[in-house]
């Protein structure tokens, strides 16, 4: 059998999950100062950033049995905090390399390991999206950037953003799951010393071939794919069978390190203020001018989505907080029972970090008890700051 990926190693068990707070240097370095916080996730990056337009790329929050919904961790007029969120967003305007760049400067501003350490015990889940080639290529960066710092990494590839255009989540597909395992793992065996791999190279030429080899080789790190809501049970097994037959094209040992359950869930709609307006500008939203153009039609149900909906345009988005709580969880209960299942293949080595809800210590034991490894946390961090963490802490009395 094949070498076993390498798994994470969080302590506390608990991280925040890729989001718009977990954006810039400074969101960063107040998650890594915090001493309830296990790793840090950056927030899902491009190679080249994400094309952001802050008209259309937003987020509320929202009282779940009321609707009413601010901009803020606030609901005015209601006695009732809000728990959910939902988003329009896409991933960061950031590049990949920028959040290298801030990783090694947090890596600067700690003290080095001491004796015989050559990491410190908390580190990055640098979370990144794109083509296959793309996630090859970030790979290789993310594993360079491994050698440079002191910090452990680990790589996050999000196949299950449900707001880009045109661009369904490959997370749903085995043929596209499969596609990206593939890319996954060449750039493995090509980036692999020469201690790691079997590959049998031309007589006479071994020699050489090795020391070039070697001189491209890179440390392996943790590699994780974040995955969609599954609803249904041909989307569970379509996942499985890609991680199946990517182990058994690897020697039986499967690359992927970790499964992040679950991304939002697209497709939710919460409407701004009084239901009778809103009503009479979705039924004119539903009567298009015929002389209009292209441009002056979006344009026109861009303005009366301002002021139908919570969210800009059509008001679409995906959701999260306390009403995923319930997905959320049976998503990382069948996940655990499904790669149980399959033993060796999967079951021993593929962890699971439960995201989804997690606002308060009783979240946290529930994602616990249903076979998350880690529990991620973002709406929660949203709405009370990282504090969130410190609160689930205390709630645990310390029982991680």
């Amino acid at each position: 059998m094949a070498e076993l990926p390498p798994k994470l190693k969080i302590h506390p068990p608990l991280i925040n999950s890729a989001s718009p707070w977990a954006t810039t240097l400074d969101d960063l370095r107040r998650l890594y100062a915090c001493p309830s916080t296990g790793a840090v996730t950056t927030r899902t990056s491009l190679i080249q950033g994400f094309d952001h337009d802050t008209s259309k790329h937003q987020y509320i929050f929202f009282e779940p049995s009321t609707h009413t919904a601010s901009t803020d961790c606030t609901t005015p007029g209601s006695s009732t905090p809000p728990t959910a969120s939902l988003n329009s967003l896409g991933y960061s305007p950031l590049p990949l390399e920028t959040y290298l760049s801030f990783i090694s400067t947090i890596s600067a501003e700690q003290e080095p390991p001491t004796g015989t350490d050559k990491f410190s015990s908390k580190g990055f889940i640098v979370s990144v999206t794109g083509s296959p080639d793309d996630i090859a290529a970030s790979y290789k960066l993310i594993a360079s950037a491994a050698r440079h710092t002191h910090l452990p990494l680990a790589m996050e590839i999000n196949l299950s953003c449900p707001n880009i255009p045109g661009r369904p989540p490959p997370a749903y597909s085995r043929d596209a799951l499969a596609t990206y395992l593939a890319a996954l793992q060449h750039t493995l065996v090509t980036t692999a010393p020469t201690t790691d791999t079997t590959t049998v190279e031309p007589r006479g030429d071994s020699e050489s071939a090795n020391k070039d080899r070697d001189r491209n080789s890179l440390p392996r790190i943790p590699v994780g794919l974040k995955t969609p809501p599954y609803t249904h049970a041909t989307e569970y097994e379509a996942l499985m069978d890609a991680l199946e037959a990517a182990a058994a094209a690897n020697g039986g040992a499967c690359p992927v390190s970790f499964l992040t359950a679950t991304n939002t869930l697209g497709s939710c709609l919460v409407l701004a203020g009084d239901e009778a307006k809103a009503k009479a500008k979705v039924t004119e939203s539903r009567q298009p001018k015929c002389d209009a153009g292209e441009e002056e039609e979006e344009e026109r149900l861009s303005t009366l989505g301002h002021k139908a909906f919570a969210l800009p345009g059509p008001g679409l988005g995906g959701m999260a907080g306390a009403p995923l709580h319930p997905l959320a969880l049976g998503n990382v209960c069948t996940l655990r029972r499904m790669l149980d299942q399959r033993g060796e293949k999967l079951g021993c080595h593929v962890q699971l970090v439960g995201v989804g809800g997690v606002l308060d210590a009783q979240a946290y034991r529930r994602m616990r008890a249903v076979g998350a490894d880690v529990v991620g946390v973002a709406t929660g961090l949203g709405l009370k700051g990282v504090g969130v963490f410190g609160e689930i802490q205390d709630g645990l009395g310390g029982r991680w």
